[in-house]
C-alpha cells in the first residue's frame, strides 16, 4: 500500500516535546504513515531545542515569529502559511496537539480543505473562556472542527462526550509528554556539563518557578513574587530558580519584581534536555505551566498550581499538585506546608502522574490505522486506575 501521508503541525515547545513522540512513532510504521512536519514557529528559539532533541526536520517551516506579535497576528499568518502548505501537501490527515493559537489556526485551514483533524490532548476543560487566554478558546473551537480526538484522561473524555462528541470519535491515550519524559529519562540526563551544572552546587533545597500565563501578568504576578520573597524569608535553606519565558512582559515584570531578590536566580530557558533534570533536582516547583503539571508529578515533585483554575484536575484528585491561585497567603501556606511537614511532603511526591504510563504515542498510531480502517479492532485505551500510572520519580526523580 502507499503510505499515507499524515501532517503534523505545531509551533511552540511544549506542542514539539508532546508530538514529538508521536513523529517518532508514525517514523517506525514506514510501509503505513509518511509523516509530515509544518512548523510554524509561533515560538522560533525554544520550538527549535525541540526539534534537535527528536532530530526533526521540518518539511515546511513558516516562520512566523515576529516583535511584539500579537494573538491576531499569529492566527492570520499561522491560518494563511498553513494553508498554502497543506494545499502543496496534500495530507490524508492533519494532527494538532492541545491548545496553543497554532493550533486552533491549522485546524481551521485543514477544515477549509475537508482535510480530516486528529486533536492531540483533546478535552481540557476549566469552563472558563477566559482562563487559561487564549487557550480555553482555542481548544474549544479545535474539539468541534477535529474528526478524531486523542484524550490524556477518561475525564477529558467524558468532558468531549459532553459537548456531543461521539464516543467512537474519542479514544484515550494518555499524554505523549509522559513517552517524551521516559524516552529522557532513559537517558539519565544530568545537569553536568550544562548551563546549570552549578544547580548541583547549591546548598539547600531548591524551588523552581515558572510563570508565564497573560491572565497572571499585572497584580497576580505581583501577588505571586510577594510570595517568593516571603517564602525565601522563612526559609533560609531554599533558594528558587526561575527560567524566564522569552515573552518581554514577562521578561519586565520578573526582573523588575524578583531581578534583585537575593537568592532568587533568573535565567534563560534551558532546552527540555536540561529542564527534565532541573525539575527533577527541585524540591519543590511553583508553576502557572499545564505541561509542568504532568510532567513533575512522574518525577516524583510536589507542585504548586498558581492559576484559580486548573484543565488538569486529576493531578490535584491524585494528591501530586495543588491549586493555590494567585493570592499571597495562600501560596505561602501551602509552600510553608509542604517545606516543613516531611509527612506531607512524602505524600505529594509519591502520588505519581495520572495522565499517562509512556505509551500513549503508541496508542495514537494504533487510533488511527482504526480511523483509516487498518485494523478491525478498536485498540486498547489508557486506564490510570489499572494501575499502569505513570510513577517514574521513584526511580528516576527524586
Amino acid at each position: 500500500m502507499t503510505p499515507i501521508p499524515i501532517a503534523l503541525i505545531f509551533g511552540t515547545r511544549p506542542e514539539a516535546i508532546k508530538l514529538g513522540p508521536v513523529w517518532s512513532s508514525l517514523c517506525q510504521r514506514p510501509e503505513v504513515f509518511l509523516p509530515q512536519v509544518i512548523v510554524t514557529a509561533q515560538h522560533r528559539e525554544m520550538l527549535d531545542q525541540m526539534l534537535a532533541v527528536f532530530n526533526i526536520t521540518p518539511t515546511v517551516d513558516l516562520d512566523i515569529m515576529q516583535p511584539a506579535q500579537s494573538l491576531s497576528d499569529i492566527t492570520t499568518n499561522a491560518l494563511i502559511g498553513v494553508q498554502q502548505a497543506l494545499a502543496q501537501l496534500q495530507p490524508a490527515l492533519v494532527l494538532v496537539q492541545g491548545d496553543t493559537t497554532t493550533t486552533f489556526a491549522a485546524s481551521l485551514a485543514a477544515f477549509y480543505q475537508k482535510i480530516p483533524i486528529g486533536h492531540v490532548e483533546a478535552g481540557l476543560r476549566t469552563a472558563d473562556k477566559f482562563s487559561p487566554f487564549p487557550e480555553e478558546i482555542n481548544r474549544r473551537l479545535t474539539s468541534v472542527l477535529a474528526d478524531i480526538h486523542f484524550a490524556a484522561t477518561p475525564r477529558a473524555r467524558d468532558n468531549l462526550q459532553a459537548e456531543g462528541i461521539p464516543s467512537e470519535a474519542i479514544f484515550v491515550t494518555g499524554n505523549p509528554v509522559l513517552d517524551a519524559l521516559r524516552t529522557i529519562l532513559t537517558q539519565k540526563p544530568t545537569l553536568a556539563g550544562t548551563e546549570l551544572e552549578w544547580v548541583e552546587e547549591l546548598p539547600g533545597r531548591l524551588l523552581l518557578v515558572t510563570l508565564h500565563r497573560r491572565e497572571n501578568l499585572g497584580e497576580p504576578f505581583a501577588h505571586i513574587c510577594a510570595a517568593l520573597k516571603q517564602i525565601l524569608q522563612a526559609h533560609p535553606d531554599v533558594t528558587i530558580i526561575y527560567p524566564v519565558h522569552p515573552n518581554p512582559e514577562v521578561r519586565e515584570a520578573a526582573y523588575n519584581l524578583l531581578g534583585d531578590v537575593e537568592r532568587v536566580i533568573l535565567c534563560e530557558p534551558p532546552d527540555y534536555l536540561v529542564f527534565v533534570p532541573l525539575m527533577a533536582r527541585a524540591d519543590l516547583i511553583i508553576t502557572d505551566s499545564g505541561g509542568i503539571q504532568e510532567e513533575a508529578p512522574a518525577l516524583g515533585v510536589p507542585v504548586l498550581v498558581a492559576r484559580e483554575t486548573t484543565e488538569r484536575p486529576e493531578a490535584i484528585e491524585v494528591g501530586a499538585a495543588r491549586l493555590v491561585g494567585t493570592d499571597t497567603n495562600n501560596i505561602i501556606a501551602e509552600a510553608n506546608r509542604l517545606l516543613t511537614i516531611p509527612s506531607a511532603y512524602a505524600k505529594m511526591s509519591r502520588a505519581g502522574s495520572p495522565f499517562g504510563d509512556g505509551h500513549a504515542a503508541l496508542r495514537i498510531c494504533e487510533a488511527l490505522e482504526y480511523f483509516f480502517e487498518l485494523r478491525s479492532q478498536r485498540p486498547s485505551e489508557f486506564n490510570p486506575s489499572s494501575g499502569n500510572r505513570s510513577q517514574e520519580g521513584t526511580e528516576d526523580g527524586q
